[in-house]
This record gives structure tokens, C-alpha cells and sequence, in this order.
């Protein structure tokens, strides 16, 4: 049977909610449930998922929420290096090639990280495997975006996974047949 590895860019994730969408440090309640981020990606392709969650650990190690990673299922991938180098980068990077080496697995990134779009497009070569991408859809690098072409699937890390206990205030063009006035009203 075939798996799905599932690959978090945490860094990434957490600096564009801080920086892009809330304009400060994301509280706990705005940052997304990686259990239901796991689960939607199992039911995505209907086969069981291999997290693998990067972190700079480079400083202090977030052991509370290392254990709760480790509780649902996801490897936290403690990482340490040089200030000057992207250590989640460079290991997402290897990992994304050592994929493509392997030959087999599908692969989800969630990150909104146009850097890794030389990483993936080995992997959308043929019709091998699967490869996605989970992020906040208008936020998305559009080197990212351009490999859609290629057979690179998008999911919204709040529309599509519902990876969020509250609402984000995002800013974003709605599709008219999407548009609910009743989320305006409420």
C-alpha cells in the first residue's frame, strides 16, 4: 500500500499567519490543529499519512508542543545550524530529494515557500505519485502556483482542511458562487 508523506514547514506557516494574516504572534487558538491537518490529508488520497514536522531548534526546543506533535502522530525533525542558514529549508529540501530518489510516495508540503518549487517539480515528473501543496491559498508563492501545470494540487489550509478553531481575518478574492453574504451579517 501506498503512503503519503506529509511534510510541515512550521516555520513558514506560523510567520505568514503572524506577519500576513494577524499582524502579530499567532495566540494559540489562531494557529492551525495538525490532527485535522493529518487527518485531511489521509482522506485526500485515501492512504495513510507519514508526518514529518520541521523545526529550528537551533535555540530553545518547544517540548510541550514537540510531545503534543509526537501525541498525534506526527515526527517532529528538531533541527540546529548556523544562524545565517534556513535549517528547516535545507532539510525540507533534502528530504523533498531523497523522495524524489526513492521513486515512490506522495507527497504534501504545507508551506507557502516559493524556494522549494525546484524541490517538487522532480517529483510531479511522470504520473508516479501525487503532489500537493497545503496553505493559505492567496498567500502562496506564485513559483509555487506556476506548477500547477504540471499536475502540482493546491488545498487551503483553512477552506479546504478547516485546519483552524476560529475564523482567520484574511483578505482574498471569493469566487461569486463561493460568496455567502451570511458570513458578512453574522
Amino acid at each position: 500500500m501506498s503512503e503519503t508523506f506529509l511534510l510541515v514547514d512550521g516555520e513558514n506557516i506560523d510567520a505568514t499567519l503572524g506577519g500576513s494574516v494577524l499582524g502579530r504572534r499567532p495566540a494559540p487558538e489562531e494557529r492551525p490543529r495538525w490532527d485535522r491537518v493529518r487527518d485531511y490529508v489521509a482522506s485526500v488520497w485515501e492512504q495513510p499519512v507519514r508526518g514529518l514536522f520541521f523545526l529550528n531548534a537551533s535555540g530553545n526546543v518547544p517540548m510541550a508542543f514537540v510531545q503534543a506533535l509526537t501525541a498525534i502522530g506526527l515526527r517532529p525533525v528538531l533541527l540546529s545550524g548556523p544562524s545565517d542558514v534556513k535549517v528547516v529549508d535545507v532539510a525540507i529540501e533534502r528530504t523533498l530529494g531523497a523522495l524524489a530518489e526513492r521513486g515512490h510516495g506522495d507527497v504534501m508540503l504545507v508551506s507557502h515557500d516559493g524556494d522549494f518549487a525546484p524541490h517538487l517539480a522532480p517529483l510531479l515528473a511522470g504520473d508516479r505519485r501525487r503532489v500537493g501543496v497545503i496553505a493559505l491559498r492567496e498567500l502562496t508563492s506564485s513559483v509555487l502556483m506556476e506548477l500547477a501545470a504540471q499536475g502540482l494540487d493546491f488545498y487551503d489550509l483553512e477552506d479546504d482542511v478547516g485546519a483552524f478553531t476560529v475564523t482567520l481575518p484574511r483578505l482574498r478574492v471569493i469566487a461569486i458562487e463561493d460568496f455567502d453574504p451570511w458570513t458578512l451579517l453574522a
